[in-house]
This record gives structure tokens, sequence and C-alpha cells, in this order.
């Protein structure tokens, strides 16, 4: 069966399967969102049966809830708490062990020998149910860490070998404001990394089947061997009504008209002191945020002394130390730590990268302790800061 990149095909549930082990077959790690712990996360993925059928969840801020769905949808819930981010850029990383022995030391570096190492030298991933928001996301993500004059290899190295399996959201939850930063709900080619293959969630009279575009040649050449048929013009319809209802439903609003300016002509607002307040510095914004890359490096021993590591660790913005030199802290307080955050985020990364921090999936807000939102945070500052104006 001819395939080509732009084609839209239909599968039905046994044909996912057939996706799911195609991928497997082919030495892929699929990993993709199951339920676990009283949420939805990403693990690995053997079977259609380990998606989260009929869960959907109610997310505010601050708030986290599975539900159960009134049908057997495989998708049907809004953002999980993890993105692809730590697929791609792991939490830890090891960057080398040194092992000494009688008076002599010897390193290692993390090279495909490293049973330790899941990225390089291990098999690939195929990453399935990525969100358009997410997708924009590893798009940010490719252009920080590996789209500039030094690359972070270890992130390279992974993206390379990786196959994006996207997918239309259909439900968005109370935080969801990907509509306002032109992220989602659907992917689209074009924005953000690239998909090998895009599905839509139909469940109608006609069955519970999927809509698939295919993106890249890799996905052409999977598609043609699940033999997926053409799709139907009443299966483009209905996807073209799951995205456009979903649209309609986004749980936030935030204006971007002119909010770089706006975040500027705001760095002595008095609101900085008001989230302040309420902010814990917990970093579980930067934590779940799906382009966030702030890194600090950890050295570690074990008890004999013999042995040493040394790990790239994630860290925060918001944390006193990260912005340490010598002689003392320059964001020593919460009120600064947070504006660094926010601003850099919404303004400064636009100067640095060309394009937003924030994809509007809506976890920062989600997941804050305090119930912290960015988009409640933006308007008070245009409230407050009337005269700011764009480069219009």
């Amino acid at each position: 069966m001819n395939v080509a990149v732009g084609d839209r095909r239909q599968i039905d549930l046994s044909g996912l399967q057939g996706l799911i082990d195609v991928l497997a077959a082919r030495g892929y790690t699929v990993l993709g969102p199951t339920v676990r712990d009283g949420a939805i996360v990403q693990a690995p993925i053997h079977v259609v049966d380990d998606l989260p059928r009929g869960w959907g969840d109610d997310q505010e801020a601050g708030q986290y809830r599975l539900r159960r769905r009134d049908d057997e949808a495989l998708f049907g819930f809004a953002s999980g708490a993890q993105s692809a981010k730590p697929v791609f850029f792991p939490a830890e990383t090891l960057l080398w062990r040194g092992r000494r022995d009688h008076q002599t030391f010897s390193v290692e570096a993390p090279d495909g020998s490293s049973t330790d190492q899941a990225g390089k030298g291990g098999p690939p991933y195929a990453v399935l149910g990525v969100r358009s928001c997410d997708l924009c996301a590893i798009g940010v993500q490719d252009t920080v860490l590996a789209g500039r004059t030094f690359t972070d290899a270890d992130y390279q190295d992974r993206r390379a070998g990786s196959f994006i399996v996207a997918v239309t959201c259909s439900d968005p939850g109370g935080t969801c404001f990907c509509v306002s930063m032109d992220t989602g709900p659907r992917p689209q080619a074009g924005r953000g990394a690239a998909f090998d293959v895009a599905l839509t969630e139909l469940i109608d009279e006609r069955g519970h089947r999927f809509l698939v575009e295919v993106g890249t040649e890799r996905g052409a050449d999977l598609l043609a061997e699940l033999a997926a048929p053409s799709a139907s013009a009443e299966d483009l319809g209905a996807a073209d009504d799951v995205a456009a209802t979903a649209a309609e439903r986004m749980g936030r609003e935030l204006d971007t008209a002119g909010i770089k300016e706006l975040l500027y002509a705001s760095a002595e607002s008095p609101r900085w002191d008001d989230v302040a307040s309420r902010c814990l510095s917990c970093t579980n914004c930067t934590a779940v945020c799906p382009t966030c890359f702030c890194t600090s490096v950890e050295d570690v021993s074990d008890l004999s002394g013999d042995q040493a590591e040394r790990n790239r660790i994630w860290d925060s913005c918001f944390n006193a130390e990260f912005s340490y030199i010598h002689g003392g802290t320059v964001r020593e307080s919460p009120r600064s730590r947070y504006r660094q955050w926010l601003t850099h985020k919404l303004a400064s990364w636009i100067d640095q990268f060309g394009t937003s921090g924030c994809v509007g999936c809506g976890r920062c807000i989600t997941w804050c302790p305090a119930a912290i939102d960015l988009t409640v945070e933006v308007a008070a500052l245009r409230e407050s800061a009337p005269t700011a104006r764009s480069d219009d």
C-alpha cells in the first residue's frame, strides 16, 4: 500500500494495537499515558489496555483528580502530570563516573556501554499520545538544546532516534489555554516539532476509531505496514469537529498582545510582592513545565570513597542557590525569583529564542500547591500598567 506524507488514514482499536506492535518490532520502547497512583503518567505501553481507557480528569488551580468517563475514550483527558520532557531531557543524567584503584584513578564517559543510561546506546523511544501543546514544547527544547552553536549531545541523541505519535486534545482541562498561545488543541504540521503520525480519536454511532494524519516518511512507512485505509469524508469532518469543540472549551485565556513589553514595563510592579506572599518557592511549576531547562551539577561518591559520579540534575530558578555566584545570591527573595521566572517565560525568552517559553498546557497552575495562576498574574499586571504598548 502506498502512503505519502500528508495522507489521512483511518485505524480502529486493533489498528492502534498494530501500531504499538510495529513500533516495538522495530526496536522502539513505546511510552504512553497510563493510570498510576491516582494520576495519568507516562510509562512503557505494550497493549491498548495499558492506556487510560474511560478515564478523564478534572484540573483547576492547585487541583487534580481523575474521574471516570461515560465512554471508552483512550485519550479523553487533558495534559498529564508529565510532558515528553523527561524522555528527551531526563531529570538526572550521568556525565561521568570515576574509580580509584590503589594509586590510579580512571574516568568513564557515559557512552553506549553504560547500562544505566536509558538514552545513549539504548533503544530509541516512541512517544504515544503527545498533545499539541507538548509537541510545541518539544519544538522549543529542540531550539534551546539542539538548535544553537553548542548542542546538548545527550538530548540530541535521544531526539534523533525518537518517533512521535501526536494526538488531538478532545477534552481540555480547567487550566488549559493552548488556544491563547496558538499551540493547540490539534497537532499541525509546521507548528512545533514534527510528528510522525497524529491521531484524532473518534467515538460515535460509527464506532471507536482514529483519524491518522501522516507527518513524515517514517510515519508513512509505518502506516503502509498497517495497511490503513483512507479516511472517509465523514471522519475528516468529525475530526475537525473534535478540534473545534475543544478549542471552544479552554479553561483559561491569556492575552498575549504586547506581552513582552508588558512584562518589561512591570519590573517594579507591586504585584510581585502580592504573588511572593503566596509563592512557596517549591519549584513545582518548573518541574512540570515542558519547556524549562535549568540544570545543576551534583557530585556523589560511595561510602568506600573509591567511586565517584558527576550527574546533571534538573534545577529551578526558584531555588535561592540557583543564582548564587561568588559573594552571594543574585535573587534572594521569592519576589525576585517569581518575577525572573514569569518575565523570562513570557518576555525575554522571545528575545533569546524567537518564541514564547509558554505553550499553554496549564501544568504550572494545576500543580502549584498555592494555586498561583500565571494567567491571573499577567491580567493583574496588565490592569496596573495600562500604558504598556506593543511594537505596533
